[in-house]
């Protein structure tokens, strides 16, 4: 077993979706930012802050004590109501690649700079500039991706949303079939206590159902 406690999720989250080499994101904006806003979720519900209704079926605040985490505070601040976890993620997602990023620079852990895409277009660039922490989690994750180790309540967090955006095989090398059907069963599994497992499951799905209508949505556009 590893040491490894890691941050907040969804700092760790953003670094396992950096490419070390070129600075560029391993999956596609709206990816990354549902997970991320997953990421976001979870944290609440493990700081108490958010929960299930008693039917199970929307998020709600059932704590309104100010949070210290700068990130995971203005996400409360867009709960003006219950919502569902596909509703959330949508509603959380909007500038939080900014967010996070913002807070690693802050933390001294990525660098963030302007690019050009495709010569035109506004885009970021992240440098990872401490890349202990980057290949701590990394490493941590890797290893239960990889089916070296099981996994624990934030190691199975992290993966089950990178699965929910189908991207596990993208950070991760290795074998894609593998590695996604080993991330199913992370996924699937009992790594957590019933609360945060049934929170995590729906908090999964409802950023694969964001996702999904994001891409929808853009090939229509298309």
């Amino acid at each position: 077993m590893t040491d490894y406690r890691g941050g907040m999720l969804p700092e760790d989250l953003m670094l396992l979706f950096l490419d070390q080499q070129t600075g560029k994101l391993h999956a596609d904006s709206s990816s990354v930012e549902n997970a991320l806003a997953g990421a976001v979720l979870i944290e609440l519900v493990n700081s108490g802050r958010i929960a299930f209704e008693p039917n199970g079926k929307k998020l709600q605040i059932v704590d309104p004590t100010p949070l210290k985490d700068p990130v995971l505070q203005e996400a409360i601040g867009r709960f003006d109501k219950p919502m569902k976890p596909q509703r959330a993620v949508e509603r959380l997602r909007k500038n939080v690649r900014d967010n996070v990023a913002a807070q690693l620079e802050a933390r001294g852990i990525v660098r963030v700079e302007s690019r050009k895409v495709l010569g035109i277009f506004p885009g970021k660039r992240y440098v990872i500039t401490k890349e202990t922490v980057a290949l701590e989690v990394r490493k941590a994750v890797g290893e239960v991706a990889s089916g070296y180790r099981g996994a624990d309540a934030r190691t199975g967090s992290l993966i089950t949303l990178l699965h929910a955006v189908k991207a596990v095989h993208k950070v991760f090398d290795g074998d894609k079939r593998a590695m996604t059907e080993r991330a199913k069963g992370i996924a699937a599994g009992n790594w957590a206590g019933d609360a945060v497992r049934r929170a995590v499951e729906a908090i999964q799905a409802g950023v694969a159902a964001a996702t999904a209508s994001a891409a929808a949505a853009s090939s229509g556009a298309g």
